[in-house]
């Protein structure tokens, strides 16, 4: 936890305006990480990952990366945006490859298989 003090204070509030928004674990001994199978029992550490999961506590999604290589913070926000405004639809709206807040969705159902390239040729912008 320590550790993660200082890379907030020292680090990721320089990136993200007042550090980030919400609580980052600590597992000393790996009892979460091995449930999520990212403790690596040999090191007595875990691999850094992070999981997106729901209010029903259902993981909706999860990125697990080796140290030389680092997460992106700002793809997680859009990701969880993303999971939100799936959720809040009930399901009625799908977000594509991509896709950002203000950005168009899709209509999940049998008419979008083997169409949803035309949505994107006419809406999508890959930033």
């Amino acid at each position: 936890m320590f550790v993660h003090k200082m890379w907030n204070d020292h680090e990721l509030s320089k990136i993200v305006d007042g550090g980030i928004p919400f609580a980052m674990l600590s597992d000393a001994g790996g009892r979460v990480g091995k449930v999520y199978g990212v403790y690596d029992e040999d090191a007595g550490v875990e691999t850094r990952g992070r999981f997106i999961i729901d209010p029903d506590g259902i993981v909706q999604g999860y990125e697990v990366l080796t140290p030389p290589v680092g997460r992106n913070v700002n793809e997680t926000f859009r990701q969880v945006q993303a999971f939100q405004l799936v959720r809040k639809s009930k399901g009625t709206q799908a977000a594509p490859s991509g896709w950002k807040p203000g950005k168009m969705t899709l209509k999940p159902g049998p008419e979008l298989v083997g169409n949803v390239w035309k949505e994107w040729k006419t809406e999508m912008a890959f930033d």
